[in-house]
């Protein structure tokens, strides 16, 4: 029987599927650091409080990208390229969502409307990675060689999506509400697109990896595209709702140091 569970466990009990996830995921991980630090250099005069919580946003996502290159080296992999197909962070920026990476390598202030861009983008992002994060953290939080990354990575995930919520609800009360329904509701349509496509690409070279029969193959693209269909109806309105969190300043702190895993 298929199942999130057993599907990860596949891929989590050989080498070279093993490889590929976590290289996929530390490149994500490391593009998204150097994203955050970059609006934190960058950020208006009139936004400098939200620096600080940019910055530790970023450690946070370097700290990830290490942990993940960590989880190979505790098994003696090697990173392995990525291939541009299965590269959300990049593909996400092809469809424009977030600030185009031209603009952030530039020494250009950025506007306020620049950092209400960055936090919609953000808040649709992190919530598929909170999602992403507590079923891994649900299957595999026990796991002796991944569980104490699991339980980490989704920690702060969390805080992600909250410091996201509490700072477009203050945008919202400043003026911005209706500019911020409008991207958000872009950014979350988008970005199904976007996900289904990556989950598409990733799946086939795991299934090429493990030698997936095609019917197995076959259901699982099914799946991906079932998925997608739910989202595009009415799934993706989870992704644009706002609510102050329970977490509240919840990257208001230094970020924590990554775990050793030798």
């Amino acid at each position: 029987m298929l199942s999130a569970r057993s599907l990860f466990q596949e891929i989590l009990d050989d080498d070279a599927s093993f490889a590929l996830f976590c290289s996929i995921a530390a490149g994500g991980e490391s593009q998204g650091g150097w994203e955050n630090g970059r609006i934190a250099a960058l950020v208006p005069d009139s936004q400098r409080a939200l620096a600080p919580k940019i910055t530790r946003h970023g450690a946070d996502e370097d700290k990830h990208g290490r942990i993940f290159n960590a989880l190979m080296k505790k098994r003696g992999l090697q990173p392995v390229p990525v291939p541009p197909e299965t590269d959300y962070t990049m593909l996400l920026e092809k469809n424009g969502i977030g600030l185009p990476h031209d603009r952030l390598r530039s020494d250009e202030r950025l506007t306020v409307q620049d950092i209400v861009t960055y936090l919609s983008h953000s808040r649709v992002t992190e919530q598929r990675a909170s999602e992403q994060m507590e079923l891994l953290r649900r299957h595999f939080a026990d796991h002796p060689d991944i569980g104490r990354a699991v339980r980490m990575i989704s920690d702060d995930e969390d805080n992600h999506l909250a410091y996201c919520h509490e700072e477009l609800l203050r945008f919202a009360y400043a003026g911005h509400g209706r500019a911020i329904q409008r991207m958000l509701r872009e950014c979350a349509l988008a970005e199904i697109r976007v996900y289904r496509d990556v989950s598409l690409a990733v799946m086939g070279h795991m299934g090429r990896i493990l030698g997936w029969p095609r019917a197995k193959s076959a259901l699982l693209a099914a799946g991906i595209h079932a998925v997608y269909a739910y989202e595009r109806i009415a799934g993706w309105r989870r992704m644009v709702s706002l609510r102050m969190p329970e977490r509240r300043d919840a990257l208001g702190g230094p970020a924590t140091r990554a775990p050793e895993f030798a």
